[in-house]
Parts: C-alpha cells; sequence; structure tokens
C-alpha cells in the first residue's frame, strides 16, 4: 500500500526530476493534515460496527424494497452479507483517509468488483447510496470528535462510489 509521499516520490522518481513548488505543496498539504486524518481513523474505529449498523438502517429505511421478499437484501444471509461489505469499504477507506492516498481501493476492493457485483446479480446503485450514507455519518462522527474541516473525508468514499458506478464510455 502506498501513500501520498510514496506515491510522489514514486512519480517524481520515474520522471528523473527534483521535487518542485507542486510537490513541496502537496507534501505540506498531506502533513498539515496528518493530525486530522489520525483524529478521523480513531473516531471510525471506536464506532465501526455502530457506524455501518446505522448506515445499514438508513439505506433501508431509504429503500425498503431491498429487505422486502425478493429484495437483494433479503433473508438474515443477504442483510448480513451488505453489512458485511458496507464494513469492508469502511475498514478500506479509513486505510485510504489515512494514506492520503487512493491506491489501497484500486488494489484491495475495485478491481473487478463492479463485475462481481453483477455477475451475482448485486445492484450497484443502492451500493453506492449505502457507502454515501456511510461518509455522512462518518463526516459527521468526525466532525464531533473535534475536526473542524471534514473535507479530506470525501475522497476515499467518492473514489469508491466514482469506481463502483456505471460508467459512460
Amino acid at each position: 500500500m502506498r501513500d501520498a509521499v510514496t506515491s510522489l516520490i514514486k512519480n517524481y522518481d520515474l520522471a528523473g526530476r527534483y521535487f518542485d513548488r507542486n510537490a513541496i505543496d502537496s507534501l505540506k498539504s498531506y502533513f498539515d493534515s496528518g493530525t486530522a486524518r489520525v483524529q478521523a481513523a480513531a473516531a471510525i474505529n471506536t464506532n465501526a460496527a455502530a457506524l455501518v449498523k446505522q448506515a445499514g438502517l438508513r439505506l433501508f429505511e431509504e429503500l425498503p424494497e431491498l429487505i422486502r421478499p425478493g429484495g437483494n437484501a433479503y433473508t438474515t444471509r443477504r442483510y448480513a452479507a451488505c453489512l458485511r461489505d458496507m464494513d469492508y469499504y469502511l475498514r478500506y477507506a479509513t486505510y485510504a483517509l489515512v494514506a492520503g492516498n487512493t491506491n489501497v481501493l484500486d488494489e484491495r476492493v475495485l478491481q473487478g468488483l463492479r463485475e462481481t457485483y453483477n455477475s451475482l446479480g448485486v445492484p450497484i446503485g443502492p451500493t453506492v447510496r449505502g457507502i454515501q450514507i456511510l461518509k455522512d455519518l462518518i463526516k459527521e462522527q468526525v466532525a464531533a470528535a473535534g475536526v473542524g474541516n471534514t473535507a479530506f473525508v470525501d475522497e476515499p468514499f467518492d473514489h469508491i462510489t466514482r469506481e463502483l458506478s456505471e460508467q459512460d464510455i
């Protein structure tokens, strides 16, 4: 797993360049937000199970057809699988949040996920909505933990939803 620093170094090394002003500014931004990233991870870690449960409840409140007979979260096994996947997204998004880099999401979560979901008949739209609900809950939790600007929380969750969403080419 790469973080913002190792990715930046790799890119400049491959280009055979010294750090320029953009690289220095990028590093400064990453280190300036480091404490907030760690606080966010601590808030997520402390409340992960409750966050996933609450996100699931909100999702099924918005889309009750998912838990009705014939819905993709109908039966205890499918409901549990949905929450398991949300927890999985949360864990890896937290890694990406701390790293300041979404590479871990591409490598460990997203590679082939849309195709897998499509082959299993898992609807992508509700999955994306669940991840966005999770992001909103986390931003509330992180703000409650004392982090003033929670905008950095968006990046990993938005990356997941963007990559899972259907794309017109």
